[in-house]
């Protein structure tokens, strides 16, 4: 199975992992996984020259409207990268690599819900013309189910519950359905408020197990963590209709390793999920 990873973070840190760093061609992580970066200038120009004639677009090029426009107007580029989004799947020449699942890495929250916007506002915007008709094509595109699914991920943080419940809700008022949601970066602990309680005994019990006190402190506070995310847990499952997996946090782990262990994980949810 071919798989790209679309990345809008310019440091690319997924292909900085396998110590590559791509532009806007596809470039081979391992076997099967490829890596392009989404964003840019160059991205805009790449994207335009696959949409409007060559003659034409030498001109625009050329053009200093052309220079002040794209560097005052970033909703063009965040249109341009949904566009992108779009040609790699619907439009890639048969002579290329076709690829069986494309992964995009959207950046932050506020951007990304401007980005996955751009489609739908040009549509209404600029109506029967050349860009809105590229436009209704992308939406249409990204609304079609069969092709496209909407992941959102979020901790446990106020902050990012929020986010996620504000993105999940502007989606639904574009008509996209949000397919699942990543619950990211959950404590490992394993402590239960018995489990310390026993702890604590029989450290005044046994004078020669005086550590257990600050061991008795780094599991309440696990477990403080713990029953927080239990809380945002529970917000998200009654707030959105999709399935909620959620994913424990490595610190022992980056870069292949980190993504390695992610995998993993997701491999044995789809089991669980899949049943016997």
């Amino acid at each position: 199975m071919q798989t790209l990873v679309m990345e809008t973070d310019p440091q690319r840190p997924i292909a900085r992992a396998y110590g590559r760093k791509p532009g806007l061609e596809p470039v081979a992580l391992e076997p099967h996984l490829w890596s392009l970066f989404l964003g840019g200038q160059e991205a805009l120009e790449d994207y335009l020259s696959l949409v409007v004639p060559r003659p034409i677009l030498r001109a625009v090029f050329a053009s200093s409207l052309y220079q002040y426009f794209v560097n005052a107007a970033p909703a063009v580029r965040e249109l341009t990268m949904m566009g992108k989004i779009y040609h790699e799947i619907e439009r890639r020449p048969k002579s290329k690599l076709a690829w069986d699942v494309i992964v995009v890495d959207a950046p932050a929250s506020g951007q990304a819900l401007g980005m996955v916007k751009m489609p739908f506002v040009a549509d209404e915007t600029f109506g029967g013309g050349m860009v809105g008709r590229e436009a209704g094509a992308v939406a249409r595109f990204f609304r079609d189910r069969r092709k496209c699914a909407m992941v959102l991920v979020t901790t446990a943080e106020a902050l990012a519950i929020a986010e996620t419940l504000e993105i999940y809700h502007a989606l639904g008022n574009l008509q996209l359905a949000t397919d699942a949601v990543f619950f990211n970066r959950t404590s490992m602990g394993a402590f239960e408020a018995g489990d310390i309680t026993r702890m604590v005994n029989r450290g005044s019990r046994d004078a020669r197990l005086n550590h257990l006190d600050q061991l008795a402190e780094i599991a309440r506070a696990d477990l403080r963590r713990r029953n927080r995310e239990r809380r945002a847990l529970g917000i998200v499952q009654r707030r959105i209709a999709a399935p909620v997996a959620t994913l424990t946090e490595h610190l022992d782990a980056s870069g292949r390793k980190l993504a390695a262990a992610l995998a993993s994980e997701m491999r044995l949810l789809h089991k669980q999920s899949s049943g016997p």
